[in-house]
């Protein structure tokens, strides 16, 4: 029987409908920022099924970490494109979130041993450029794969220091530059021995994750993973 707020519901729908973020089709059911069509076409990496992926081989000799992998495939003008662009700036906290659960789901699927990690650790934001923006997309990736995982999310656990500049226009050699020393961590105790999950929106030349691991190898006994939600291709 169709409650009220069903039926409320569908009337919304009716004169205002949701829109597949991708293909501007209405989403029907239980779709949310995408249709089942274009969730199911996403340029998934597939990292996590490759040993020493991609991924992985950006950080030989530079940053010890026990396993990386991205999502999905990042390029100009592409799905993902798009999609990293409405949760960077249009204030999209469950896209982020949702593409999160989505990974996570996948990851799980397959049985990853990033799914056993001990917690997540958002790429931080400075404090200024998170009051601009009003919220850290890659913390609010990390809680869509906690909703799956059940690891805590330790949003804290790092902190950018040094307010940096944009690093859409940098050089690899200028980006690695700009982040090196802006992160760090005072919660060694807490994180003791954990094996701990970076997590990052887009990775380009990998020089903010990078950054963000150099930091956290300082706890002692610590294991290292990385996962970004889009890679640029090389």
């Amino acid at each position: 029987m169709m409650t009220m707020t069903d039926l409320w519901n569908n009337l919304l729908n009716l004169f205002f409908p949701n829109l597949c973020l991708i293909c501007k089709r209405p989403l029907v059911g239980k779709e949310r920022h995408l249709c089942l069509h274009c969730l199911c076409r996403l340029p998934r990496t597939r990292y996590h099924q490759r040993k020493q992926n991609p991924m992985e081989q950006r950080y030989f000799g530079n940053v010890l970490i026990t396993h990386a992998t991205s999502f999905l495939l990042f390029e100009k003008e592409n799905s993902t494109q798009r999609l990293i662009h409405f949760l960077k700036y249009h204030d999209n906290k469950e896209l982020a979130y949702h593409l999160g659960q989505i990974a996570a789901h996948e990851l799980q699927d397959d049985n990853h041993p990033l799914c056993q990690v001990d917690g997540l650790i958002p790429v931080p934001l400075h404090p200024k450029k998170q009051k601009i923006r009003g919220y850290n997309q890659s913390e609010w990736i990390a809680k869509g794969i906690q909703s799956v995982w059940g690891c805590p999310v330790y949003p804290h656990a790092l902190k950018k220091t040094t307010f940096t500049e944009s690093q859409t226009l940098k050089s690899g050699f200028e980006r690695w530059e700009n982040t090196r020393n802006v992160y760090e961590t005072d919660q060694t105790d807490h994180l003791t021995g954990k094996h701990l999950l970076i997590i990052d929106d887009v990775i380009t030349t990998g020089a903010t994750i990078g950054a963000c691991a150099a930091a956290l190898s300082a706890v002692p006994d610590i294991r290292i993973s990385l996962f970004s939600l889009a890679a640029v291709t090389k």
